[in-house]
């Protein structure tokens, strides 16, 4: 953050000397804070703004340069004349004070080098995947994806002679081989290369889980370096899943879900090593998309209580589906606390930190018998979008993933009796309640 002007300390209009930041601490005799711990007031310094505890909200479209020979620096470093990027804030389609601390917050949940927000999590995911990939390049995805990730793949970087292949979320290490082979001979007839192995795991609305490890040890073994694997992480970051620990190199977030977690924003992120956020940022700056000051303030709020709610959202769908596991009108649960797989449950095992509060419930009946059962909610809202404080159920295969082919969607398991429920902070019991008197509508 840069310094606060400087204020008239007397009567004749003396400045006062520019306060400096005092460092800042993230250990504690040789201990290491906790993230919960650094988002009361990481990169941020009151003494900066007028003693203000919590940062002000930064609405402005530019900065002022200390003076001309600083201008040239900041533009030499975003034009890439000169290598590190800009020395300070030049254009808030850039960046911004908000922008930045929410950055720095965001690197610490997933111990990563740098991070990148962004207007939305689409905007996250279409500006990551289009710095990555050129002309006769393909992406290796698993499945299933939220629609709309999967559409800009197969419908608009199509376009642009970007190709795919896509794998189930739960597939072994021989079968993910045989993928990337398939992906290297379709880049080779094409001119270009296996740009991105993009993941999305557990997967939305199945919550399937991919093995991450496997993943990288098979692209260690058929790729370079020069092939990151980026990870949705919505469903269970940053409190329940830390992709990075286990190989990606990228993970990705919608942060209108669980870190916004109220329903009132949307924003989007990337986090992991700087050599991988370097070139999405400079597409960033080119098309804009970064999160406006005024969401990025909202965020720095939210990230003060994002354990909180993830852990009381954890406790109450862990209650629920309990409850709904063995109803007689209930065909079985998507829920990574009930996993039947062993496979799924030995991903789980190795990568998650607990089993999320987004799951599905597979309700007899088809779509009629699903949408019974939402028209009689009275606690949970019948709305998309998930992680807010408030429990939300939705129909996927009629509205979030209605885009996608039926044969696709079927292939995927996201049938007709699949509703998408993510429980919120409100009173376990009274859920419970809710899901009782809704079932006996079916």
């Amino acid at each position: 953050m840069t310094d606060a002007p400087h204020t008239p300390d007397n009567a004749q209009g003396k400045p006062t000397p520019r306060r400096k930041p005092k460092p800042e601490a993230t250990t504690i005799g040789g201990r290491q804070l906790k993230p919960a711990t650094l988002m009361m007031g990481h990169g941020y310094d009151p003494a900066l703004s007028e003693g203000s505890l919590k940062a002000p909200i930064f609405l402005t479209s530019t900065f002022a340069f200390e003076n001309a020979a600083a201008g040239k620096r900041h533009f030499e470093g975003l034009t890439g004349i000169r290598e590190g990027g800009a020395e300070g804030l030049v254009y808030s389609r850039f960046n911004g004070p908000n922008q930045e601390i929410l950055e720095d917050r965001l690197a610490i949940w997933d111990g990563a080098e740098d991070a990148l927000c962004f207007s939305s999590g689409m905007t996250a995911i279409c500006v990551l995947m289009l710095a990555m990939c050129s002309q006769g390049d393909v992406i290796v995805h698993s499945g299933p994806l939220y629609a709309a990730s999967e559409g800009f793949v197969a419908k608009v970087l199509s376009k642009f002679g970007v190709n795919y292949i896509a794998f189930p979320a739960g597939a072994d290490r021989e079968t993910f081989d045989g993928v990337l082979e398939q992906a290297k001979a379709k880049a080779s007839e094409n001119g270009g290369k296996v740009a991105m192995i993009y993941l999305e795991s557990p997967g939305n609305p199945t919550n399937a889980l991919v093995d991450i490890e496997m993943v990288k040890e098979a692209r260690d073994a058929a790729l370079d370096w020069s092939c990151p694997i980026a990870i949705d992480n919505t469903f269970l970051g940053p409190l329940w899943q830390r992709p990075l620990d286990h190989g990606a190199d990228i993970v990705v977030y919608s942060l209108t879900k669980y870190v916004g977690g109220h329903s009132d924003l949307v924003a989007g992120s990337i986090a992991g090593a700087k050599k991988w956020m370097d070139p999405v940022r400079a597409l960033r700056n080119t098309m804009g998309g970064i999160a406006d000051p005024n969401t990025a303030w909202m965020l720095m709020r939210s990230l003060e209580t994002v354990e909180l709610r993830m852990q009381r959202a954890g406790e109450n769908a862990a209650k629920v589906c309990d409850f709904l596991k063995d109803h007689p009108k209930v065909n079985g649960l998507g829920y990574l606390g009930h996993i039947k797989d062993a496979r799924q449950q030995d991903i789980y095992d190795r990568h998650c930190l607990g089993a999320g509060s987004t799951f599905s419930v597979f309700i007899k009946g088809g779509e009629e018998a699903c949408f019974r059962f939402l028209d009689a909610l009275k606690v949970a809202k019948l709305a998309v979008s998930l992680g807010g404080t408030e429990t939300l159920a939705s129909h996927p295969a009629s509205m979030t993933h209605l885009s996608v082919p039926e044969g696709r969607r079927t292939e995927l398991g996201i049938s007709d009796e699949l509703v998408r429920i993510s429980i919120g902070i409100e009173d376990a019991d009274d859920l419970i309640a809710d899901f009782e008197q809704a079932l006996k509508a079916v």
